[in-house]
């Protein structure tokens, strides 16, 4: 089953650079995995993974989804996919003006927002987002709800990934390692929001 998935993404592939006019070297090396990528899918086991599957879709000006599953909606929306790390570049904007140089993943069913995918570093909220998985952040809902997760600035400007809870006010870890630890705000003086948390995607 896994080698006819495989197959099938492959020839999705193929039939997506027969389109764009791109070679499988091109391709490859677009995506910043080097040359043999392709080549390297069908020889290894199992399935590709995710971050080089929405990379070479990106390339490929389509979606993750249509390349592993066939599946297109048009009413998807192409969001740029960032690092934890350089989120922390956007604090001091309200939007983001430029994202050319990042690569994009086309979801479906997210509501109207300004939409960021970030990649997942660390194991902080490994309960709910490991690492190396994607979360999708509506930069446009920054009002705390109890229960919901957020990205926030710590005091050095880094972004960082936590649920809020109320009473008393904090925003925690949802981790397996007992070493991660809340943070509390200091009185008038909580961080600032960088978006909402609305769903995860996990690396395959």
């Amino acid at each position: 089953m896994t080698e006819n998935l495989k197959k099938e993404i492959v020839e999705r592939v193929q039939q997506r650079m027969e389109e764009v006019n791109l070679s499988m070297r091109a391709v490859g090396l677009a995506s910043g995995h080097g040359p043999d990528l392709i080549r390297d899918w069908l020889r290894a086991k199992g399935l590709p993974r995710l971050d080089s599957l929405i990379k070479v879709a990106s390339v490929l000006n389509t979606s993750p989804e249509w390349l592993a599953f066939g599946i297109e909606d048009k009413d998807a929306v192409s969001v740029p996919i960032i690092s934890m790390i350089s989120a922390g570049i956007f604090r001091d904007t309200e939007t983001i003006e430029t994202l050319d140089n990042h690569p994009t993943m086309r979801i479906t069913d997210l509501p109207r927002g300004e939409w960021v995918a970030l990649k997942v570093t660390g194991d902080s909220m490994d309960r709910i987002s490991p690492p190396e998985s994607i979360i999708l952040v509506n930069r446009r809902d920054k009002t705390l709800v109890p229960g919901s997760c957020y990205v926030v600035f710590d005091d050095d400007g880094r972004a960082t990934y936590k649920r809020y809870r109320s009473n008393p006010d904090r925003f925690e870890p949802v981790s397996t390692n007992p070493n991660h630890e809340p943070i509390f705000p200091r009185e008038g003086n909580t961080p600032q929001i960088f978006g909402k948390v609305k769903r995860t995607i996990l690396n395959i």
